[in-house]
């Protein structure tokens, strides 16, 4: 059984169309959904209406629970608040209510045992949708913060950095992101893992997509903070 995870898709709609039509053409049986699907992007209704047509197990990301509820000062850099506090309310008004009551509604964890492993997949960690955990933290830490014994294989994204690491014989995945990856390379990054009868295989895809048609759309608009995009694009960094 293949399963795709894909998570921080941010409203960008181009690049959740070309990460489908990769796992389409892979041919996988599910698709998994970690959150932050509309903040802080250029097409937050349609990213969702994508999303909610493609799979039925979906979690929230922080960047929902700030749709859902606005932004509360010490969650982002001071600042940063009023700007994206402005981000956050562009993207409702784009929403329905009923789309909005769905964000509200989602899980925070998602845990499955296929063909004998055992998945668990959230935001961030299981216990905050806002904790960071990178790449580089010690196994202790991933060990503490991710609670690693719970399953065979532990999913988050959040960070935009996607990476695979074994601790104490578990698998540790971050799929990174669809929509804004922060890791200088503008590929859409998505998860996949393959398992069959006991045995799987984790892998990270890069996808590309079309950012000058991104770009294109959001100078078009009256998105408050073009500046944002403008600067990542030229880095591949937030």
């Amino acid at each position: 059984m293949k399963i795709a995870f894909i998570s921080d898709i941010h409203g960008n709609a181009v690049a959740l169309k070309a990460v489908l039509e990769d796992i389409e053409k892979r041919h996988v049986d599910e698709i998994i959904v970690l959150g932050d699907i509309s903040f802080r992007g250029i097409e937050p209704a349609k990213s969702l209406k994508m999303v909610r047509h493609n799979s039925e197990w979906v979690i929230k990301g922080n960047g929902d629970e700030w749709i859902v509820r606005g932004i509360e000062q010490g969650e982002v850099p001071d600042n940063m608040l009023s700007l994206m506090q402005q981000e956050r309310d562009w993207a409702v008004q784009q929403l329905e209510e009923s789309e909005m009551n769905y964000l509200k509604e989602l899980p925070h964890s998602i845990k499955r045992d296929i063909e004998g492993v055992k998945i668990h997949a959230f935001h961030a960690t299981p216990q905050s949708l806002f904790d960071v955990v990178f790449p580089y933290e010690k196994n202790e830490i991933l060990q503490e913060k991710l609670k690693l014994d719970e399953a065979d294989i532990s999913i988050y994204g959040h960070i935009h950095q996607s990476f695979i690491r074994y601790v104490n014989g578990k698998c540790v995945m971050n799929i990174g992101s669809v929509g804004l990856p922060f890791d200088g390379e503008y590929k859409s990054s998505y998860g996949l893992i393959d398992v069959q009868q006991n045995n799987y295989q984790a892998s990270i895809i890069r996808v590309n997509y079309d950012r000058d048609l991104v770009l294109k759309k959001i100078s078009e608009s009256d998105y408050p903070n073009k500046d944002f995009f403008r600067d990542y694009y030229s880095s591949g960094k937030q």
